[in-house]
């Protein structure tokens, strides 16, 4: 059975809608009816308010779905407005009977002409799983139309206009207050540009046989704050600091010293137990000043750095680097040291201009850095958020955080992680060296590379929405320093 716990794509969603009619044996009538009755409650427990109701209908069965909810708004005694498409009546027989039934109550389907009437709330039931184009025509008219007035729009399954499996959104597409899915959860109204347009997420999962999940896979896990306790439980009483491992951050160019700062001080509070930063010379006084806890070493060029390598657990590169000589002699010391490692920021840059396995590595990128890895542009990466993330984490045989709304954690042979947790106001300088810190800090402590990233981006995102609890913009790198230690030591689930 399907949780919020895991994300499905279009095919398992057709898949489980297919096998559940044919065990059924009505052709997928009583599961529409079920999507309706479900979407007409969930309209009374959100707007009980809501004395007349718009529904906005298109030629297939997500429209179906919509006009079994109008006609329960009718029984119950609303004023009702339902419009169809210009020429584009429901088509499909499991739509057509719904609109036969809606009928049967005294329901009246028009047709959109260029405007809108008020009402109090709109359902959008246009369009279902599978659409992936921009809308054109009456359709994009119609969504505009929804988007220009101010009564909240409850999406049916998938905001129209929002490719359910990749996030994106091709054109116009209507922005919801609530999103009620069907059925499963769809990965693509987790990331991406679909979080602009999804509102608040709801799943309506209806009663399905056990038997229609033959052969339905999973398509990525969603990371919730319910994953912590099970991957940090508490410490043991007699622990020391060496079992909380060793994390070595390099990085700091000229006038670049915060970056590496930032990521330090945030490997020891997501609980570190030795850090070393390897820094220009000129950032030694002022890292200390600031981070006493921290051994800061000055390098000037590569030939100190063996001695470091040697004594840490696990290497953080990129904060601060640069790509100048110096950023270079650095990475390639660093690249050949045979430690697991965390590469952000300019090593990635780095690591785009020289392709090669990192095997033990976690890769950090940014939509921009993610581009510059897979020779493309960053609005193909924004495209598909899931296929840029795998085809990272193939190319470089790593494990991959690709940062943004909705970040996705991605390794070879491995079921993708949506990270669901973040905010608008983490948009701001720093804010991935902290990432940094924390998922170096959580991989030597012990935790598998794809766990601490996962982990680790999860840790990084709550505590930037516990920081924003009182406003989004303003919110600083280090806002998150202090929620970040509570939330990095979750209460054991019981």
């Amino acid at each position: 059975m399907a949780n919020l716990a895991d994300l499905f794509d279009s095919a398992a969603a057709r898949a489980l809608d297919a096998q559940a009619s044919a065990l059924a044996g009505d052709g997928g009538w009583e599961l529409m009816a079920q999507a309706g009755l479900a979407a007409w409650q969930r309209l009374l427990r959100h707007w009980p308010q809501a004395l007349h109701v718009g529904v906005v209908v298109g030629s297939g069965n997500n429209g179906g779905d919509g006009l079994v909810l109008a006609r329960h708004a009718l029984l119950a005694g609303r004023r009702l407005t339902a419009l169809a498409l210009p020429e584009k009546p429901p088509s499909t027989r499991l739509a057509q009977r719904a609109t036969s039934d809606f009928r049967s109550v005294g329901g009246i389907l028009a047709e959109f002409d260029g405007t809108l009437p008020e009402v109090d709330l709109w359902v959008d039931a246009l369009f279902g799983l599978g659409f992936a184009r921009a809308p054109e025509g009456a359709a994009q008219a119609l969504i505009e139309a929804l988007n220009a007035q101010t009564a909240p729009v409850l999406a049916l399954d998938v905001p129209s206009g929002v490719d359910a499996d990749r996030g994106a959104v091709p054109g116009v597409a209507v922005r919801a207050a609530l999103t009620l899915q069907f059925i499963v959860p769809h990965r693509g109204l987790y990331t991406g540009n679909a979080l602009e347009h999804v509102g608040e997420p709801a799943l309506a999962a209806l009663q399905l046989p056990q038997a229609a999940w033959q052969g339905v896979s999973v398509a990525a896990e969603h990371w919730t704050g319910a994953r912590l306790p099970a991957l940090l439980p508490p410490r043991r009483a007699n622990t020391h600091k060496g079992e909380s491992g060793h994390v070595l951050c390099v990085g700091g160019n000229h006038g670049s010293g915060g970056a590496i700062a930032l990521a330090g001080e945030a490997s020891l509070r997501a609980g570190a137990g030795l850090l070393s930063i390897g820094t220009r010379g000129d950032h030694v006084g002022p890292l200390l000043s600031r981070l006493p806890e921290a051994m800061v070493h000055g390098l000037e060029d590569g030939d100190a750095l063996p001695s470091l390598l040697e004594r840490a657990k696990v290497v953080a590169i990129g904060p601060g680097l640069g790509q100048d000589d110096w950023a270079r002699a650095l990475f390639a010391r660093v690249l050949a040291c045979g430690k697991p490692l965390v590469v952000d920021a300019d090593a990635l840059n780095l690591l785009a201009q020289d392709p090669r396995a990192l095997p033990d590595a976690i890769l950090t990128p940014h939509p921009g850095e993610a581009a510059r890895l897979l020779e493309c542009t960053t609005a193909e990466i924004q495209a598909d958020r899931y296929r840029g993330a795998q085809a990272l984490a193939e190319r470089y045989h790593a494990v991959v955080v690709l940062k943004g709304a909705g970040s996705i954690v991605a390794a070879p042979g491995r079921v993708p992680r949506l990270i669901a947790a973040g905010n608008p106001g983490m948009a701001v300088g720093g804010m991935g060296d902290l990432l940094t810190g924390i998922i170096a800090s959580l991989r030597a402590q012990g935790l598998a590379a794809f766990d601490a990233a996962a982990a680790g981006a999860l840790l990084h995102a709550l505590a930037g929405d516990s920081a924003a609890a009182d406003g989004a913009r303003g919110l600083l790198p280090t806002d998150l320093l202090v929620p970040l230690r509570r939330l990095a030591n979750p209460e054991p689930s019981r």
